[in-house]
């Protein structure tokens, strides 16, 4: 289908686009992370906002990615992590509110700036969804933001707006996962 929107072929291929990847099941943030290695090899600047992950976490796609964006044969690659993180048991929600509002401040700075192509906005839905920060403000930011820059967002409860927003929209659906017979998070898996 080609729809009647007064674009080119080539227009409509290079629009930038907003990505949603939410839902109960295991993959959001790995599909995410995947998206950048694509846009890497592509040489496009990348910009990754982990919202609620704690920065005591060692994963393996900040490993990953920043040595590939060291290494001078793809793009580059600027890794942000917001306050202390959370987890499954919330200790200080005010400190952790205020870091996610922080970290949104500066997402609206860099749009602004065209800092950079790929924007992954990691576990980003949590504030929305808490209400930390407004989901409106979010798609009126991301819908005026200027030139070809692409944003994904991950978490699970991405709110409606945002959904009906996005133009992709990929709700990870659990089947079955280990952790619901108690097996605990494992090194190489889970980070």
């Amino acid at each position: 289908m080609v729809p009647d929107d007064g674009l080119t072929t080539r227009q409509r291929r290079n629009r930038p686009l907003v990505f949603v990847h939410t839902g109960v099941g295991k993959g959001k943030s790995t599909a995410a992370f995947g998206l950048a290695l694509r846009a890497w090899n592509q040489g496009w600047p990348i910009g990754v906002f982990q919202f609620v992950k704690s920065a005591k976490w060692k994963v393996g796609e900040e490993r990953a990615l920043r040595v590939l964006g060291d290494s001078s044969e793809g793009g580059t690659v600027a890794w942000h992590k917001m306050g202390e993180g959370w987890s499954w048991v919330q200790r200080d929600l005010a400190s952790s509110e205020e870091a996610a509002r922080e970290g949104w401040e500066q997402v609206k700075r860099d749009l602004a700036a065209e800092t950079y192509q790929l924007y992954v906005l990691d576990e980003f839905a949590y504030p929305m969804h808490w209400g930390w920060v407004d989901v409106d403000e979010v798609v009126a930011t991301l819908r005026d933001r200027p030139g070809t820059q692409h944003v994904v967002i991950t978490g699970r409860n991405a709110p409606q707006p945002l959904v009906d927003f996005a133009d992709l929209v990929t709700d990870m659906s659990k089947v079955k996962h280990p952790m619901d017979t108690g097996q605990k998070g494992q090194r190489g898996i889970e980070w």
